[in-house]
């Protein structure tokens, strides 16, 4: 905490047992919870508060003010959950009046050059890997993963433990335990490998796959195979998830994948 090459604004809240490398700065209105480390050049700026034992690298900004037209310079926060890891030139903006906030959850994976901007949400123990550029008001389910250098549309949402495919342009939102690739997006199967790493037994997995070969493999459209599903598919929480997620989509889901 006793670095002279770095500045600490007097009225940010810093743990005693933080460590900040050299010519960091760090503005008013700032928490930094305990055992946190704080690489050098990194600066963060007013409305950040980040957890405990998180790990930010080189050249990250936290809490810029968003790039966004609309914003008039109220009140709003970037909130990190503990033991983030936040690699080197990472952009988070915080949030504006639509949310408030920018949020980043616990056991969060942001790799190098990767931007995160104003009102977006991640979950816990996702992975966004380097150069993704997710815009405003994206939400990502816990587990997720998001390939190196996607770019990911306003108001998408990708679900609990998906992985969208490096390079890809989502535009669409993304169902919870799915794969995402191809151009346009579209459903590639399901995640089993990570389901598998995660605990998920080979019946639930079996359960997840035949849902989604009715919503992606029958030729039904989503309104049927979601009357399918529901008509046919015992009651349980991974389904009522996919049932929802769909339901609550404001931009549609993506396509399935019928190329060679």
């Amino acid at each position: 905490m006793n670095q002279p090459l770095a500045y600490v604004h007097p009225q940010a809240k810093i743990a005693r047992n933080v460590v900040i490398e050299p010519f960091t700065t760090i503005h008013a209105n700032v928490e930094i919870g305990s055992g946190t480390w704080i690489g050098s050049n990194v600066t963060i700026m007013e409305g950040a508060r980040i957890g405990k034992n998180c790990r930010i690298f080189p050249g990250a900004v936290i809490s810029a003010i968003p790039q966004d037209l609309k914003f008039e310079g109220e009140d709003s926060l970037a909130v990190i959950g503990d033991n983030t890891t936040i690699r080197e030139c990472v952009t988070i903006n915080r949030g504006t009046n639509a949310l408030g906030e920018t949020r980043i959850g616990k056991n969060v994976l942001i790799m190098a050059t990767a931007h995160i901007a104003h009102d977006c949400i991640i979950g816990d123990n996702a992975i966004v890997v380097n150069g993704v550029a997710l815009a405003g008001h994206v939400t990502i389910g816990n587990y997720a993963i998001i390939g190196g250098l996607a770019a990911v549309h306003q108001f998408i949402h990708i679900g609990d433990h998906a992985m969208v495919s490096g390079g890809a342009l989502v535009r669409k939102d993304v169902p919870p335990y799915t794969k995402a690739a191809k151009e346009p997006l579209s459903y590639v199967g399901i995640n089993s490998i990570g389901l598998r790493r995660r605990g998920f037994s080979t019946e639930k997995i079996r359960e997840i796959q035949n849902i989604y070969r009715i919503l992606y493999q029958k030729n039904y459209n989503n309104t049927q195979a979601m009357e399918k599903i529901e008509a046919e598919m015992e009651a349980t929480s991974e389904r009522d998830e996919i049932l929802l997620f769909i339901r609550n989509s404001q931009r549609g889901i993506m396509k399935g994948y019928w190329g060679g």
